[in-house]
Formats: structure tokens, C-alpha cells, sequence
């Protein structure tokens, strides 16, 4: 069931613009909360960031120099640097004089809960929090919040500073104020927005891919495939139309001049063939093995690292293919 999305609750007035926004605080900093360091570093901001891993600073530098050479090519804001990450000894210094905060924690529904509870206790009035979350709607995690209003969903794809979509909605006692300045603001910052208005389990894109991802774990279960053409059949076959077409459109083409209309007339009763199970499969031994193994041998002996490289130039090569690497925008551009 969804959850429609009332701006009732009170907010105090955002302590500026989107586009006036300098200083942005990462709390979090794994793979996701990282690779959002990253993208607010290659657009100009100035970043502080915390985790409460003891190695977590380390880490972090490591992936934004993972990730520099990918943005390079993006195009970086006028003074952009990874000189500009300050790692803070405490979850309160990051956010002292923020004026924008992305909480990227663990998926764990009780530490979300407490986790912005305190970001609102520290961070300055006014001042919007997005959190990462990837599946947990916002009503459910702003619970203990005293100003909920200010506390929205950002839900990126990984890796955020690579991949342009985010998606923004609130929860039963987000404002619609604040849901509107959080889409501008990832707008500015150089995000493709899709405003929701309302909530739904896992939002748009996790949903699809959740589908697809189920599939493919029941045919490598029932060995009608490995995962090697599990792969090939997405990126060789559908994926390729998916990069600049999504499947609604594409189905609509499969119509012909009939267009849509067509292709349901056409194809309306296969939707009842036995071809999907939704339900996920049972994650036994069995199954965990194979597709572990199945990732190894499809690797072919290339380390997370390669791939990571890999991945990161062929995004960037559709992007360019399809006229969607546009220049980033600048400092002025912000003002």
C-alpha cells in the first residue's frame, strides 16, 4: 500500500537556497555515503564527512581517488578538490554549519531511527537531511525526530557520483517545502530528480530491479542459466535499449504504428503465461555457491578494482554515446 504524502507538519525556514548551498555533510561514508563525497567534491562543495568505523577515514580518500579520474571526464565544478573533505571526529562536528546533510548509515531500520534523530538535534535549524535509505520509507524512520518536517528520502544509485538518478520524496510529516528544496537542491548539484508524491516500498527503480534480480536468482537456482548469460542477455539484449529508452517506451515501439495500444491488444494475455515468479527464491548453500562462483568465473581475473574502472568508463562512454554527459555546471551556474 502507499502512503500519499501531506505537507502538514511545521518546518523552519531553510537557512538558504539551493543554489547558495557551499558547505554539504556526508555522515556515513561507505560505499553509497562515499561515492556521495565524491560527487559533492567534483561539484564544488566543500564536505565533511564522518563514520564511526575506526578505519573509515582511509577508506573514504581511497575511494573519492578511486573515483577522480571518472569525474575528471564528467567535468568538475569550478574549484573542485578532494582537498575540500574534512573527516570529523564526530557525527556533531560534520554537521555543525552544513547547509545541507546526506545520511547514508546502514540499512537497519532502528539505527536509521536514532541516526537522524540525533542528525536533527545537530544539525543548524531549517537545514534539510536526506537520507540514502534504499528501501525504508521516511515515515517509518522519522519517527523520533522533533522537527520530521525537515527529513526527506534521497535515494541514489550506485555509485551516486556516476550514476545521474535520484530519487526524493518525503514521509507522512515531511513538509512539501522541504521535499521541493531538496529537489532543487540535487538538481543544482548536478542530479537527474524524479520528485515522488508518495511513498512507495523500495521506491521506482529498486522495485524494477528487484524483479529482474529475483528472476535471475531463481534461473540460476533451477539451472536454466548461469550467471555469465544472465549478464550478457541484459547488457547485449535489452540493456542496450534501456541506457536511453525506458521499458514502457520500448515496449510501446514493439507495437509497431499501433504503438502502445497495440502491443497490449497484441500481448495483453502473455502477461498471464507462467513465465515469472516473483516470489525470491530460497537463498540456500546451494545457490549462494553458484552465484559467488558464477561472479568469479565471470570476472575472469579481473579484481573489484578493474571492474569498478570498468564499470565507471562504460557508464561514462554511454553517457557520452547518448548526449547525456552534460558540462557540469559552475560556480556562477550555482548563483
Amino acid at each position: 500500500m502507499t502512503t500519499p504524502i501531506p505537507a502538514t507538519a511545521p518546518l523552519s525556514a531553510a537557512p538558504c537556497t539551493p543554489e547558495d548551498v557551499r558547505r554539504v555533510a556526508c555522515v556515513g561514508a561507505g560505499v553509497i555515503g562515499g561515492g556521495w563525497v565524491a560527487h559533492y567534491l567534483a561539484r564544488g562543495y566543500d564536505v565533511t564527512a564522518w563514520d564511526p568505523a575506526p578505519d573509515a577515514e582511509q577508506k573514504l580518500r581511497r575511494l573519492v581517488g578511486a573515483a577522480w579520474p571518472a569525474l575528471v571526464q564528467l567535468g568538475l565544478a569550478d574549484g573542485a578538490s578532494p582537498d575540500r573533505l574534512t573527516v570529523t571526529a564526530t557525527l556533531e562536528e560534520a554537521v555543525a554549519d552544513a547547509q545541507f546533510v546526506q545520511e547514508s548509515a546502514p540499512e537497519k531500520l532502528e539505527l536509521k531511527r536514532g541516526l537522524l534523530a540525533r542528525l536533527d538535534a545537530a544539525a543548524p535549524a531549517g537545514v534539510v537531511i536526506a537520507s540514502s535509505t534504499s528501501g525504508y520509507p521516511m515515515t517509518d524512520m522519522q519517527t523520533e525526530a522533533a522537527d520530521p518536517g525537515r527529513l526527506v528520502v534521497g535515494h541514489p544509485f550506485n555509485p551516486p557520483y556516476l550514476i545521474p538518478l535520484v530519487e526524493v520524496v518525503g514521509g507522512e510529516r515531511t513538509t512539501q517545502s522541504a521535499v521541493t528544496w531538496a529537489s532543487r537542491f540535487y538538481e543544482v548539484a548536478g542530479k537527474s530528480v524524479i520528485t515522488m508524491n508518495r511513498e512507495v516500498p523500495g521506491f521506482i527503480a529498486n522495485r524494477l530491479q528487484e524483479a529482474l534480480w529475483r528472476e535471475a536468482l531463481h534461473m540460476v537456482a533451477n539451472g536454466e542459466a548461469t550467471v555469465r548469460e544472465i549478464d550478457d542477455s541484459i547488457t547485449e539484449g535489452p540493456g542496450l535499449r534501456w541506457a536511453f529508452m525506458g521499458p514502457m517506451l520500448t515496449f510501446a515501439l514493439a507495437g509497431g504504428e499501433g504503438g502502445m495500444a497495440h502491443m497490449l491488444d497484441h500481448f495483453g494475455p502473455s502477461l498471464k503465461s507462467p513465465w515469472t515468479r516473483l516470489e525470491a527464491p530460497e537463498l540456500d548453500k546451494k545457490l549462494y555457491d553458484d552465484v559467488v562462483a558464477g561472479c568469479d568465473e565471470a570476472a575472469d581475473g579481473r579484481t573489484i578494482a578493474d571492474l569498478v574502472a570498468e564499470r565507471d568508463q562504460g557508464v561514462i562512454d554511454v553517457l557520452r554515446a547518448t548526449g547525456r554527459l552534460r558540462q557540469q555546471s559552475t560556480e556562477g551556474e550555482r548563483k
